[in-house]
């Protein structure tokens, strides 16, 4: 949890609450139904939780800003943000019934307003998303296939509306066709080691016509 604060120290104290029951939910629910390996969920704050939040230091959600969290296996990145942002709404999305029970159940624990779920593949979702936001779920092409059509036009923020794609590794082949990809480094952000080869891609998504 010192790491949280370590990168946000303005949380308020029900943030501050919510972050820290995270750890507890999560290690209750994997060992029913495990989303996270164990090495994992014993340094949940670090690969988890704050690489989620690497998408804040990008970009902040105004209120009422609609993101879609596809493939969100336990909740992350939408589960962190959505405590950050809890203005913001968040539909978290996966196609496998026992990521999203565990996500329903964690939410529920945090008392999670601004969360929808749906276990669905993301191109049964209907409507339009300020953002859509993952963690390397797919390669970029197939990515930006399943979630075409599912960015709404106008832009509301400092970046144009699109995908934030938490990848690591090297992307120049898979984001060649991407001209307009923007590369964050988290370790701009964040001194962890961990962070090293961790980025944040930005895909604003154009329109024809």
């Amino acid at each position: 949890m010192e790491l949280i604060l370590k990168y946000f120290p303005d949380l308020s104290e029900d943030q501050q609450t919510k972050f820290r029951k995270l750890e507890e939910l999560y290690k209750d629910w994997n060992l029913k139904i495990n989303v996270v390996s164990r090495k994992d969920i014993d340094e949940l704050y670090l690969r988890h939780v704050l690489h989620s939040l690497g998408i804040a230091k990008v970009q902040q959600f105004n209120a009422d800003t609609k993101i879609l969290d596809v493939g969100t296996g336990g909740g992350f990145p939408g589960i962190p943000l959505a405590i950050l942002f809890p203005e913001a709404q968040f539909h978290l999305v996966d196609s496998i019934g026992k990521k999203i029970k565990v996500v329903e159940e964690v939410s529920e624990g945090l008392q999670l307003q601004n969360v929808k779920t749906t276990n669905a593949r993301v191109e049964e979702i209907k409507g339009q998303f300020d953002f859509i936001v993952s963690r390397a779920v797919a390669a970029m092409p197939t990515f930006v296939h399943w979630t075409k059509g599912k960015i709404a036009k106008k832009s509301n923020h400092e970046l144009k509306n699109g995908i934030l794609y938490l990848k690591g590794g090297d992307l120049s082949e898979e984001l060649k066709d991407y001209q307009t990809a923007k590369i964050y480094n988290l370790t701009n952000y964040f001194e962890e080691d961990f962070y090293e080869t961790k980025k944040v891609v930005h895909l604003p998504i154009k329109y024809k016509g």
